[in-house]
This record gives C-alpha cells, sequence and structure tokens, in this order.
C-alpha cells in the first residue's frame, strides 16, 4: 500500500499547487491514499475570516488555510475520485505555547481525519529566514527548539502526530547538532507523545533539501521504537508535482531496517496500521 500523508495544495500559503491536479497525479502515480495537509501558522498568518489584512508575500496570500472551502472542496474531489483513491482530510499545524488556544477552537470546527503538529515557528520568529536563530549559539536555538515542542505536547493534544521532528536542522547554518546534546529532552516529548497515543511521521523531504540524514534522523526514529512507540506515517511534503508520493518506499524500508513492523494511515483521528 503506498499512502502519502503530508501533501499541500494551492490552500498553503506557500503552493500553488490545485488540489483537484493533486489527486489526478496521485492516481497517476500509483497511490492508494493521500492525506491533504495544508498549512495553519497561528502568530504569524491570519484567517480569512479573521477580518485583519491578509498580506502577500512572494504574490501569493500569507493567511491560514480558506477552511469552508477546503473542506468542500476535499468533499467534492472525494466523491468525485473516491472509487480510485482515498482521499482524507487533515491539516498542518504549526502550533506554539501562546496559539493553543486558536488551534482547540479550529479542530472542533471540522471533522478532520488527522492532524501533523509541527513546530514550525517559535515566538512568532521563523527558522528559513533565520530570524529565530539570530542572536542565539547553535546550543541555544536547538534547545529552545525543542523545549517549546516539549511545552506544546504538555498542553496540546488535539493532533495525530509530530511532524518533521528535528526540523531545526534543514536550517540550521552551524552544521548537524550532535543528536546527544538534545536527546533528554527528545525522550521526553516522546514519551509523552507514547503515553498519549499519538504517533511520528518519517518526512521524505530530507532528500530534496539535501540533508545526510532521514526527517527524523535514524537515532531518533530507534529511540521512539526503543521507548516504545509504534504508530508512524509517512508523508512527502509535498508542494509540487516533482513532490508528490517521492521516496515512501525508502523510508519504508528505513523503518523496517530500524526495526518496526507497520506504517499508519488514519481515520477521524484513529490510526490504522499497516505492515510494512
Amino acid at each position: 500500500m503506498l499512502a502519502d500523508y503530508h501533501v499541500h495544495t494551492e490552500y498553503s500559503d506557500d503552493s500553488v499547487y490545485p488540489m483537484e491536479a493533486v489527486i489526478r497525479d496521485a492516481i497517476r502515480l500509483g497511490l492508494d491514499e493521500i492525506c491533504i495537509t495544508d498549512h495553519v501558522d497561528y502568530g504569524i498568518k491570519v484567517d480569512w475570516d479573521s477580518g485583519q489584512e491578509i498580506r502577500y508575500r512572494h504574490g501569493e496570500p500569507f493567511a491560514n488555510v480558506d477552511y469552508p472551502r477546503y473542506a468542500e472542496q476535499i468533499k467534492r474531489l472525494q466523491n468525485l475520485y473516491g472509487d480510485k483513491l482515498v482521499i482524507k482530510m487533515g491539516l498542518e499545524f504549526g502550533v506554539q505555547t501562546h496559539t493553543i488556544p486558536q488551534y482547540e477552537a479550529l479542530f472542533h470546527r471540522y471533522p478532520f481525519d488527522f492532524i501533523i503538529l509541527s513546530i514550525h515557528q517559535v515566538e512568532d520568529k521563523e527558522f528559513w529566514t533565520q530570524d529565530f536563530q539570530q542572536g542565539r549559539t547553535q546550543q541555544e536555538y536547538n534547545e529552545r527548539y525543542y523545549e517549546e515542542m516539549l511545552r506544546v505536547v504538555r498542553d496540546y493534544k488535539d493532533y495525530s502526530v509530530l511532524g518533521h521532528m528535528d526540523l531545526i536542522k534543514r536550517y540550521d547554518k552551524a552544521g548537524l547538532y550532535p543528536f546527544d546534546k538534545v536527546k533528554p529532552v527528545i525522550a521526553e516529548i516522546l514519551k509523552m507523545v507514547i503515553a498519549d497515543g499519538k504517533g511520528i511521521e518519517v518526512n521524505t523531504s530530507w532528500h530534496r533539501y539535501g540533508l545526510t540524514d532521514s526527517m527524523p534522523s535514524a537515532e531518533l526514529l530507534k529511540l521512539y521504537k526503543d521507548l516504545g512507540g509504534s504508530i508512524v506515517t509517512i508523508g512527502t511534503d509535498s508542494h509540487a508535482p516533482a513532490h508528490l508520493g517521492t521516496y515512501i518506499g525508502e523510508a519504508k524500508g528505513l523503518l523496517k531496517d530500524l526495526g518496526f513492523r507497520y506504517f499508519c494511515t488514519y481515520e477521524g483521528m484513529q490510526p490504522i496500521f499497516h505492515l510494512l
């Protein structure tokens, strides 16, 4: 079974990939199931119905998902293509501690199948621009990133998996920070994830970003398994046609090599286990 559980479309501020084209491409590529997981990043972006002015970045609206249109479009495509492809409705929540109430309210508005919890910003500062890292040592920004993640998973529970857990390494100009230095806080995060019945994802985008290790790293995945974790999804973090469905087989092989037996899809926020 081939399932891509991290897919972005035109409803994300950083993609112009039409949702129907995503569905048609997924069918052409032989995927069995996908979950649409467009971006929501409270703190730096506003909702379309917020009454606040929508800013534009790179010519595209810098805003969260237009939720009513999004839900309606997914339902239409499920009806249109459901005999060829299983289509699930999700979102990727870029949660920060001070934005948790907004996500709690949003989660209860729609019947989601799947929610990725990601740390995309800390203190409303983004990683890819280096705003977050500026003025901090490599140790300080790595530790602060994982401290924020720990605080979020302590206080926020309406999610399915933690997305690209070691995302900070993608934007670390100082190079790869030693895993052992952040292993204790990562272990605390993973213990809480497991106790809450949540999971983590393998994000295959490490290839297109030229990283030397998987995302999350093999060390992190092994720690998760050793602690008793078993819920793992696989997603490409697709934003364009060239990304969709890529390296899923390799991710499955990595999980097998580490001793995992299953990967998961979701329905109604409940994991469904499939043999690797």
